[in-house]
């Protein structure tokens, strides 16, 4: 065990010396973000007339080209806002999910379902059933722990939105009073709304439609919060389409320089399972490189990597990462799988090998006790990876960079990102997509969406990657290629 240590300290240095030139090669700068201009949206604005928001609807093309600019700046503030809510949505898996403030069990699918059941009732908030009992007993413990989160980066993300965003009061019994009432509420609107998704999705089924369900499917989340959490397994999907990709002659080796991942995501609370025991990390850049170079499709000394997001704290935390990277330190990358989950086959190799091609494994974090019986392993992935990594705050429905021709994108990955939005700001998006994309580039999307006439994106195909034997547990990644202009 010693002399493997010794030789992966070897390999980490004289890879760290390796990829920090690297990170210091190649790289150009990016101009500013600009807004999408109505000249830009005219074709669109005319072709979806009837799709326009309300305060759009009636306007004459006159009146809109003169509100256009208000409107997008004001709509730009609105989507924004929307991140409250998303991280409100993120608390509630914490507070069903977490095991770093409670000694109570995890919520199980079962109980979860009971509490559905609870929630949808007459009863309302009343929450009788078992699940409920431990729900209660869970938010009294993360209200004792608010008092003292001490360095708990969770916690004190809990303080920031509860007490100074929210304006909740932990010091007097009155105040911890209504906070467990609203945290009850959380819980109950969280999952009225996941119901309420179900059933949407159970009617669009009953279409007989694949086409017409995956369509629903793809702007699902058009009136919720804007969520940052993510998980491993789409990175599994997007890897066996790129495979898939390469394998019929659509993508060349080293064809991929430069990639721009839309929303790569921050674990507060693992989207999947909540586990909050090791610290917050993204997942979906790291993913991707590791991806491009196991395939040959991206050389290290040729890479860019630039991150499109909204949120202020997914940005910090790449922005801390490039820093800490470009001092020598490494990105270690926790990856926890639960064997109950019955991944199948090519899931469980994919986790198994993720980050070989940029890093090296490195002891895990330890698992609690109440995690379950979970398998982990962790990545330390190699300082220059992370300092090659550039986040933009970005709203794709509304902006794009300005980009000449020379940098435009050779892919674009966007998942789970335009389900948060209507059919009108997809197609926007679509646009601004366009607009950084080279010629003969493409897009990744386990989201269908509307291909308009003069739209130069058109879908070449998609593949369905299942992850396990859970019902609806996979994605249909859509292959989205830019045409020559």
């Amino acid at each position: 065990m010693s002399k493997i240590r010794a030789s992966n300290r070897i390999v980490a240095g004289f890879s760290l010396l390796m990829v920090l030139a690297l990170s210091l090669s190649g790289q150009t700068s990016l101009p500013g973000v600009r807004y999408v201009g109505y000249t830009e949206s005219q074709l669109i604005l005319e072709a979806l007339a009837e799709a326009l928001p309300t305060d759009l609807r009636s306007k004459n093309p006159g009146e809109l080209a003169k509100a256009w600019p208000n409107w997008v700046r004001g709509r730009d503030s609105e989507i924004r806002v929307r991140l409250a809510q998303g991280d409100e949505d993120s608390l509630v898996n914490f507070l069903l999910f977490g095991i770093s403030y409670t000694k109570q069990p995890r919520i199980t699918a079962k109980e979860l379902a009971e509490i559905k059941q609870d929630s949808t009732s007459s009863a309302g908030n009343r929450f009788r059933s078992s699940g409920s009992s431990i729900i209660r007993r869970r938010i009294d413990d993360l209200i004792r722990a608010l008092s003292a989160a001490g360095r708990n980066e969770r916690l004190l993300f809990a303080r920031r939105l509860l007490i100074e965003q929210r304006g909740h009061n932990l010091n007097t019994p009155a105040g911890r009073a209504e906070l467990n009432k609203y945290l009850l509420a959380s819980v109950s609107r969280v999952l009225n709304e996941r119901a309420g998704h179900d059933r949407t999705l159970e009617a669009a089924r009953l279409l007989a439609s694949t086409t017409e369900e995956f369509a629903e499917r793809s702007r699902l989340y058009r009136t919720r919060g804007l969520s940052s959490d993510t998980s491993l397994l789409p990175n599994f999907a997007l890897e066996e389409s790129l495979k898939a990709m390469q394998g019929r002659g659509l993508l060349g080796a080293g064809s991929i320089r430069r990639i721009a991942i839309i929303g790569p995501g921050l674990d507060f609370a693992d989207k999947q399972e909540g586990y909050d025991f090791y610290p917050q990390q993204t997942i979906q850049p790291f993913a991707i490189i590791d991806t491009l170079s196991r395939l040959g499709l991206a050389k290290p000394e040729a890479l860019q990597v630039t991150t499109f997001d909204l949120s202020p704290r997914v940005n910090h935390h790449l922005e801390l990462a490039q820093k800490r990277a470009r001092r020598g330190h490494p990105y270690v990358v926790q990856l926890p799988r639960d064997p109950q989950a019955q991944w199948k086959p090519a899931a469980v190799r994919f986790w198994e090998h993720f980050g070989n091609q940029i890093g090296i494994t490195v002891p895990p974090v330890a698992i609690p006790a109440s995690a379950g019986e979970l398998k982990i392993r962790a990545v330390s992935i190699h300082p220059g990876i992370a300092a090659r990594i550039t986040p933009i705050d970005l709203n794709i429905v509304l902006q794009h960079l300005d980009l000449p021709a020379r940098d435009r994108f050779d892919l674009i990955i966007a998942t789970n990102i335009f389900v948060y939005y209507d059919t009108f700001e997809q197609s926007l998006g679509m646009a601004n997509v366009e607009r950084m994309l080279r010629p003969g580039g493409v897009m990744l999307s386990n989201n269908v969406l509307l291909e308009l006439p003069f739209s130069r994106m058109h879908s070449i195909d998609y593949l369905t990657v299942v992850y396990s034997e859970r019902p609806n547990d996979g994605d249909h990644i859509v292959w989205y290629q830019r045409a020559s202009d």
